[in-house]
C-alpha cells in the first residue's frame, strides 16, 4: 500500500481515470503505478488519497498535472550504446534493402530515442527513405519531441554515448546550443510522424520494418505485455526486427515463438515469417 492506500483503491482510481478521461492504467504493474501516484501525492501536496482521487475526478486541469507523473519515464540519448551499435550492424543492412521503409518507436517518451535513431539513419544515408512513427500516450511528451530541446548539461553524456555506437562525426553536428539547452536539428524530423497511441487499448496502424519499444513493457502486467508484443508482431513486415529494453525479453512470452533472437545481440529480435 501507499500511505494507507489498498490495492482495491488503486483499482478504483484506474477505473475512474478510464471512465472519465479514457486513459487505461489498469494493466500497469501495481508497484510501478503506486510509486508514480506516491510521487504525485508528494509533489502536488496532497496528503489523503481519497481527497486526491476526488480532485482528479472533478478537476481536468489537476488531472493533466497528475498525468505527467503517471506516465513519467527515464530515458537518454543513445541509452545503452551497445544496443545502437548492434542496430547499426544488424538492422541497418536490412533497411538498406528497401527503397522506402517504416520505423515505429512505441512509447517514445520525451524523444531522446527518436533523435538517436534519426541521427543514425541520417549518418547511414537512409533518413530520406524512412518514415518514423514516434508514438506515446502522453501528448505533452509528443510536444517535447517536436520541440527537440534538451538539457545542455546532459549533452556530454549524449555525446559519449553517441561515439560508443560507432558514430562517425560529432553529436554537436546534429544540434546547436542555446543558453542552457541544446536544440536538435529540425531536419531530423523531416520524415517523422508524431501520434498519440496506447499500447494497452489501441491497434495496429502501419506495417513497419523495425519496431522499437525500449523500457516500456517493464511497467505492464503480464497480460498487457503479451498484448503489446502481439501488436508489434502484427505490425512487423516479414523478417522485420523488434528492439526491446535491457530488462525485457521474449524468453517467457507466448509471442516469443514468432521471433528469433539476433545472435550476440541481447534485446533485438527478428520476426520469423
Amino acid at each position: 500500500m501507499i500511505d494507507g492506500v489498498e490495492d482495491v483503491q488503486l483499482k478504483s482510481f484506474a477505473d475512474m481515470v478510464l471512465a472519465i478521461y479514457s486513459y487505461d492504467f489498469r494493466g500497469y504493474a501495481k508497484a510501478s503505478l503506486k510509486r508514480r501516484i506516491k510521487t504525485a501525492l508528494n509533489q502536488l501536496g496532497e496528503l489523503e488519497f481519497d481527497v486526491f482521487q476526488e480532485r482528479v475526478a472533478k478537476d481536468p486541469a489537476f488531472f493533466s498535472r497528475v498525468f505527467q507523473y503517471l506516465t513519467v519515464s527515464t530515458t537518454e540519448m543513445f541509452r545503452d550504446p551497445w544496443f545502437y551499435a548492434a542496430f547499426r550492424k544488424e538492422v541497418i543492412p536490412f533497411l538498406r534493402t528497401y527503397p522506402s521503409f517504416r520505423i515505429w518507436i512505441a512509447g517514445c517518451s520525451t524523444g531522446e530515442e527518436f533523435y538517436s535513431y534519426a541521427i543514425i539513419l541520417e549518418e547511414e544515408g537512409l533518413l530520406d527513405r524512412a518514415t518514423i512513427y514516434a508514438t506515446d500516450l502522453n501528448q505533452e511528451n509528443l510536444r517535447r519531441v517536436e520541440r527537440g530541446i534538451y538539457s545542455l548539461e546532459r549533452a556530454k553524456l549524449y555525446s559519449e554515448n553517441y561515439l560508443k555506437t560507432g558514430g562517425s562525426s560529432s553529436l554537436s553536428d546534429f544540434y546547436h546550443a542555446d543558453y542552457d539547452g541544446i536544440i536538435m536539428d529540425q531536419r531530423l524530423k523531416r520524415n517523422a510522424v508524431f501520434a498519440d497511441h496506447c499500447l494497452i487499448t489501441d491497434n495496429v496502424f502501419t506495417e513497419a520494418q523495425y519496431v522499437s519499444c525500449r523500457n516500456v513493457l517493464i511497467y505492464f502486467e503480464k497480460a498487457q505485455q503479451e498484448r503489446a508484443l502481439r501488436l508489434f508482431r502484427d505490425s512487423l513486415s516479414p523478417r522485420g526486427f523488434l528492439g526491446l529494453g535491457t530488462k525485457e525479453s521474449l524468453r517467457f512470452s507466448e509471442t516469443g515463438v514468432d521471433f528469433e533472437a539476433v545472435p550476440n545481440t541481447p534485446s533485438i529480435y527478428r520476426r520469423k515469417h
